[in-house]
């Protein structure tokens, strides 16, 4: 285990200066707006900002007063900030993200939830500065099992676990397969599969398959392309800044509560440093490889106390007859503001419901 830095080298940011001045722009239909993807003029000048008013070296500052360090397991480099909170008999809580997040999508909640935790923030195998995974075979279990050694290594044997996205999968598969050391999980997106006779479900679960049922007819098409041709996307997002960009922007808009804008409902500076993260490390494939490696999110039942937090503009609101069939449901959260990405959206929301949750174990 060694002690990690941020030191990113000047050419590497000269170098992205000049792709944003050189970009090629593509046509666009008059008056289609969002619905064809994310518009030229907003990436305009979205990528203006980004090429002459956002400072990657303050961002770069802000990161490194995290500790952060690497580590080998099972073959590959994890790449985890480690948090410790002041009260020495705090529990430990790994915070897991997903896609297309990093671990910057915990900054907010790093403050309010250290008072209580001593908190473990991994990058996940491809993705950020853990770096490209040497093989293949990275399912969530398996990183599942990883993130498990991890706190090992680090001397926690009781612990608990949080999540969104691909996090939220992980947090729980850490649940099944270490639930001797896992005291709880916390989750903000649980989903299920639906039934085919939904009869006896409420109509306001109803409305949230159907809700699920529109995204995977409109709103999925990167995750098909990312589970099954992941290196052919790799070229372009690996090339171009303004293609990886565009491909992580439109689920901000997408899938957060905001209106018009992803701004809205996340500080700009803040998604472009989630960006800069995919671009500096060259990860767009080696992170989307994992939408291959894992086609199902969920195997095994959980018994390990589970809380699930709900936030209105998520891409489907869970549905808590479906995911009790299969995880241990001790707390249910419905909140009336707030998206997928929770820890940046509404980070006071997550942070009380975590501490709420584990205080009541």
């Amino acid at each position: 285990m060694k002690p990690f830095r941020i030191d990113v080298p000047q050419e590497q940011l000269d170098d992205l200066a000049a792709r944003l001045a050189n970009t090629r722009w593509p046509a666009e239909p008059a008056g289609s707006g969002w619905a064809d993807g994310v518009p030229v003029d907003y990436l305009r000048e979205l990528v203006e900002h980004w090429r002459t008013r956002y400072d990657w070296r303050a961002w770069e500052a802000r990161l490194n007063a995290l500790p952060q360090f690497t580590t080998t397991i099972d073959g590959t480099n994890i790449h985890f900030a480690h948090v410790k909170s002041p009260n020495e008999n705090a529990l430990p809580l790994i915070l897991v993200h997903g896609w297309p997040g990093s671990f910057v999508e915990f900054l907010e909640v790093v403050e309010p939830l250290s008072r209580d935790f001593h908190l473990v923030i991994p990058s996940m195998p491809g993705y950020g500065f853990s770096g490209p995974q040497p093989d293949t075979g990275w399912t969530t279990k398996r990183i599942a099992a990883a993130f498990a050694e991890l706190m090992a290594q680090l001397g926690y044997d009781r612990y608990g676990a949080q999540g969104g996205d691909w996090g939220a999968t992980i947090a729980r598969r850490m649940g099944v397969l270490d639930a001797e050391h896992v005291v709880g999980v916390h989750v903000n997106f649980l989903l299920a599969n639906p039934p085919a006779d939904r009869s006896a479900l409420s109509d306001d679960d109803n409305d949230r398959l159907d809700d699920l049922a529109r995204f995977a007819a409109d709103g999925s098409g990167y995750r098909a392309i990312q589970a099954t041709r992941p290196q052919t996307l790799a070229y372009g997002l690996t090339d171009s800044p303004v293609g990886q960009l565009a491909w992580i922007v439109e689920k901000f808009k997408e899938w957060t509560d905001s209106e018009k804008l992803p701004e809205e409902a996340v500080d700009r500076d803040h998604l472009l440093t989630n960006v800069m993260i995919y671009w500096l490390t060259g990860t767009a494939g080696s992170s989307a490889r994992l939408y291959k490696e894992s086609p199902n999110r969920f195997q095994d039942r959980s018994s390990t106390p589970t809380a699930v937090a709900v936030f209105p503009a998520e891409i489907a609101r869970s549905v808590r007859a479906l995911v009790e069939k299969h995880t241990t449901v001790v707390r249910w959260t419905e909140f009336d503001r707030g998206g997928h990405f929770a820890a940046l959206e509404e980070p006071d929301l997550l942070a009380e419901d975590v501490r709420a949750f584990f205080q009541g174990l």
